[in-house]
């Protein structure tokens, strides 16, 4: 049983403490990718805090059939989409982006490089942005990014090979090359 398992018992017993660590573990990386499927970081922040706030009122069971990162990252991937229904939100990605003053010179030059691979993966097709980020940025594997998009483990993995074509074609126009990555 993972840390965010143990955690989510142990806040269902009547730890609190044990939710502030799961916020504390799951909140940035959440955010980040609600980001990618919302287009806005203020959206994604009130989704990722509904997701949240769902564990607290609704107290869902958690199975264990997929690690609890996988579980709660489908909650709030439910809960981007009813958004998504709901509005249509505005693309704001220099939001993410820390002020280059803030940052030391030689983490700047990886900053700004990273921000280049995040722009050009916010112009792919919602799907392949979605498996991108769920498996490169959010370190998961295929099959907790299939059980999170309710997909096949195969069908992702298409996605994911299509997805890294488009990109690296998008990125060879944007005048990145994998050396620069």
């Amino acid at each position: 049983m993972d840390n965010g398992a143990e955690n989510y018992i142990r806040y269902l017993d009547g730890d609190d403490t044990a939710l502030e660590l799961l916020v504390r573990d799951y909140k940035d990386g959440l955010i980040l990718y609600l980001c990618g499927i919302l287009r806005d970081v203020n959206t994604a922040e009130d989704i990722c805090e509904d997701a949240f706030f769902r564990l607290i009122t609704k107290r869902p069971a958690f199975t264990g059939e997929a690690s609890f990162k996988t579980w709660l990252y489908r909650i709030a991937r439910n809960l981007a989409y009813d958004e998504l229904k709901r509005k249509k939100p505005d693309v704001n990605v220099d939001d993410l982006e820390i002020p280059s003053e803030l940052l030391p010179h030689e983490t700047l030059e990886k900053r700004e490089r990273d921000a280049a691979v995040r722009r050009t993966v916010e112009k792919l097709e919602p799907l392949k942005r979605e498996a991108i980020s769920l498996v490169y940025f959010e370190e998961m594997s295929v099959a907790d990014a299939a059980r999170i998009m309710g997909k096949s483990q195969n069908a992702v993995s298409l996605i994911l090979m299509r997805g890294k074509a488009d990109l690296k074609e998008l990125l060879k126009k944007e005048g990145i090359t994998n050396e620069d990555i």
